[in-house]
């Protein structure tokens, strides 16, 4: 074997089998020194030596094949071919979003047949993305079936949510109280960004596609934007949606917060961040540089305030008569726990749209 110091590529002879496929799942534009050194560290480390020494031989080391992962999905994204990650994603957010719906109709007694069907759908949606995680076919067939049919579900459960509004004494003529007391308004909304990163994926290549890869005959698009998805060029799009998400998002914190009287000055924070981010978002529409610096600024602080809601809603939780040993009791009539999550995933679109590329001016 040659010395390596005339190649600076990644892809050596003897490498294991994650780093020989390295080369073949980005171009140049990335700096493989940089992410060959992150590697080697973590190759010494404890965690991946146990881990190693678990598995077959032959077999790829999935700590470090999904820490690199990791580090090539913005460029992934960039370039249109982040399928399997985004497919991941969008099953992660259907569940949380299907498990925050199932104790919230709970409460409701499900009173209606209908509120059964955003749980199975969320669980049918979740299932075909994991699904597409696997298998190609899958991901650009059922996961998107699947994702269109969650997004139809929330947009109904949204009628009815509003519905639900007008019945209730005084209707829409008293609103301050009876869209705090009432069904959660947008919450459906919100179940169908899970749907949207589905149908997103679905429309993206994988890291893995030689070259360009067509649809299946029958479910090939003739949409100018399916090939902008392709080519990572879904900018403008991606930011419309965040900022669409934000403000559904905010308003959702706005009057459950409201409920709780603000009690604490951190219940604030949504409040004040999610007209940041929709606001970013709509102007990264329009700047370009706008979704390169206040967007990503604003999203990754939008995902972090999510995150840090999930554990006040997990304290809130713990804290109430009996705490954890009586977890599903506690869940069921606690604070939310899972919504602050789906705050994060606004300011997760907000991340993508950041790294993704501009659309082809028309």
């Amino acid at each position: 074997m040659g010395r390596p110091g005339g190649n600076r590529s990644f892809c050596i002879e003897g490498a294991p089998p994650w780093r020989q496929g390295a080369r073949r799942l980005t171009d140049q534009r990335v700096r493989r020194p940089t992410v060959d050194g992150i590697l080697r560290l973590l190759d010494r480390s404890s965690i991946v030596w146990l881990a190693r020494r678990r598995e077959p031989r032959g077999r790829e080391h999935w700590p470090l094949a999904v820490f690199e992962a990791g580090l090539l999905f913005p460029q992934h994204v960039r370039e249109g071919r982040a399928q399997r990650s985004l497919a991941l994603i969008a099953g992660m957010s259907s569940l949380l979003g299907g498990a925050e719906v199932a104790y919230e109709h709970y409460r409701g007694s499900y009173g209606q047949r209908i509120m059964y069907t955003p749980i199975a759908l969320s669980a049918l949606a979740c299932g075909a993305s994991w699904w597409g995680v696997r298998d190609r076919t899958v991901a650009r067939t059922l996961m998107p079936a699947m994702s269109a049919l969650l997004i139809a579900d929330g947009v109904v459960g949204f009628v009815f949510h509003v519905r639900g509004v007008a019945r209730k004494p005084g209707g829409w003529r008293i609103p301050a109280v009876n869209v705090t007391t009432g069904p959660p308004l947008f919450a459906p909304l919100l179940l169908g960004i899970g749907g949207y990163l589905g149908i997103i994926a679905a429309f993206m290549r994988r890291a893995d596609d030689p070259g360009d890869r067509s649809f299946p005959r029958r479910f090939r698009p003739r949409w100018r934007w399916s090939n902008d998805v392709r080519e990572g060029k879904f900018q403008k799009h991606m930011a419309g949606a965040t900022s669409f998400a934000a403000l559904l998002s905010g308003f959702e914190a706005l009057y459950s917060h409201y409920k709780n009287n603000f009690r604490y000055k951190v219940q604030w924070t949504p409040i004040v961040t999610a007209p940041l981010l929709a606001a970013s978002a709509l102007w990264a529409v329009k700047s370009r540089r706008a979704a390169r610096t206040a967007l990503p600024a604003t999203a990754l602080l939008a995902a972090a305030n999510g995150a840090i809601g999930f554990l006040y809603h997990a304290r809130g939780v713990k804290r109430r008569p009996g705490g954890l040993g009586r977890l599903g009791y506690n869940i069921l009539y606690g604070p939310p726990i899972f919504a602050p999550l789906l705050f994060s995933a606004a300011g997760f679109l907000g991340l993508l749209a950041s790294v993704m590329r501009r659309e082809k001016r028309a």
